[in-house]
């Protein structure tokens, strides 16, 4: 039996510890990236970018530190070595933290680190242009707050200030082999967890019961715990990132559970979605629909191609089995998919828009959700990569709705 049937101590132990040999990206990784994004910004004409603490200053430095209300970050040249920006107070602490070491310029309490970042560039040999002359482009990490981007405006005279995506997603987007292992690995141990919680649902468990189990089971597996978890019985299935209120789980309920964990930093996020008891052709059918979806969107992504032509093949099968048009419901409200990586949403998307050519390394969620108000929703959220011969599922897709873990084929 995959749904129901054993307690959640006996679907405890059937799970082990799944991170025996997964490595964590080093230090020589790291370089690469930085000498790539190196390479890069001078082929395109970009003097230097900052990275703010979080995930790109973890992606490019390997650094691990928070964002917050201080500006800590790194300044990557065009040539020359990465340095860091932080507050005087946390500088040993910064450098613990380190694994590609670099100069830490350093900002007291009572001084502007705007007025430091600018004075750092020009000690690195970046300077502004004189009147008339071509400015020096520096990019500014798009996930740092306003209040940095603010701040260094107007002291940025002789320098023009642009969006550092151009950088960080040219090369954040294209994972390596090493990314790609640790992520088929966070996949496999949540799939794992998925198939235990299926087996421990009954009549009457809340939503927070299963919660609290896919948390348990995430440490059981050898993550620190879930990333996010979002449980969903009945009509709440019906809305994508979830209800306030607690649900109980009745027999015939559509139930929709969405988790994820991280592994050495990089993250994992599968939805799964089947009944609990006896299933109405209402469910089969739409569950059905779902997964031809899914299957169009994957079909469509091939090297080259735009993401939006993905999301345009699973809204066209979408519409073909009645649902939509376009983004109407009952269908498919949301885009078709997210990159993924360091972070759970990363470009590129795969969405209306998105022109941005598929290529070697992108990696990707494909979850074009039907949403029934008033009735359930149905979600099948698996994740692929792009290889040379094509896209290449994490985990595949969801078997049946009468065995959606393919247990019993």
């Amino acid at each position: 039996m995959t749904i129901g049937g054993k307690t959640m101590e006996e679907a405890l132990a059937s799970l082990s510890d799944m991170t025996g040999g997964a490595i964590p990206i080093g230090k020589d990784e790291h370089l690469q990236r930085l000498a790539r994004a190196q390479a890069y910004m001078r082929d395109q004409g970009i003097a230097a970018i900052y990275v703010n603490a979080g995930s790109n200053m973890t992606y490019f430095t390997g650094t691990k530190w928070s964002a917050s209300e201080r500006m800590v970050g790194a300044i990557l040249p065009a040539s020359g070595a990465v340095e860091y920006i932080a507050p005087a107070f946390e500088e040993s602490t910064l450098k613990d933290f380190m694994r590609v070491e670099g100069n830490v310029n350093t900002w007291d309490e009572h001084e502007s680190p705007y007025q430091l970042f600018i004075d750092t560039l020009k000690r690195m040999g970046i300077a502004p242009a004189a009147a008339g002359g071509t400015a020096p482009r520096i990019g500014i990490c798009e996930s740092a707050a306003f209040f940095i981007y603010d701040g260094i405006r107007p002291l940025a005279d002789g320098y023009a200030l642009e969006n550092a995506r151009q950088v960080t997603a040219h090369c954040r987007t294209r994972k390596s082999a090493n990314e790609i292992a640790l992520m088929q690995r966070a996949k496999d141990m949540t799939l794992a967890v998925h198939v235990a919680t299926a087996s421990i649902l009954r009549e009457g468990i809340t939503t927070v019961e299963v919660e609290e189990f896919i948390n348990r089971a995430h440490r059981k597996v050898g993550a620190s715990g879930s990333y996010f978890v979002i449980v969903l019985f009945g009509e709440a299935t019906a809305y994508p990132h979830g209800v306030s209120y607690v649900q109980t789980l009745q027999r015939g309920d559509t139930v929709l559970i969405d988790t994820g964990c991280k592994l050495h930093n990089y993250i994992s996020d599968i939805t799964r979605t089947y009944v609990y008891g006896e299933i109405s052709e209402r469910q089969r059918s739409v569950w059905n629909s779902e997964k031809a979806a899914q299957l169009a969107a994957f079909n469509a992504a091939q090297l080259g191609v735009p993401c939006e032509q993905v999301d345009m093949a699973a809204r066209r099968s979408l519409e073909a089995d009645g649902f939509g048009p376009g983004y109407k419901l009952p269908g498919l409200p949301h885009r078709t998919g997210h990159g993924i990586g360091l972070d759970i949403h990363e470009w590129p998307y795969l969405v209306g828009g998105d022109k941005t050519p598929l290529d070697v390394g992108m990696c990707f969620s494909n979850e074009p959700m039907i949403c029934i108000p008033g009735e359930f929703g149905v979600r099948h959220e698996d994740h692929f990569y792009m290889t040379e011969s094509g896209p290449k599922w994490f985990t595949e897709p969801a078997h049946s709705i009468d065995d959606p873990f393919g247990l019993r084929k």
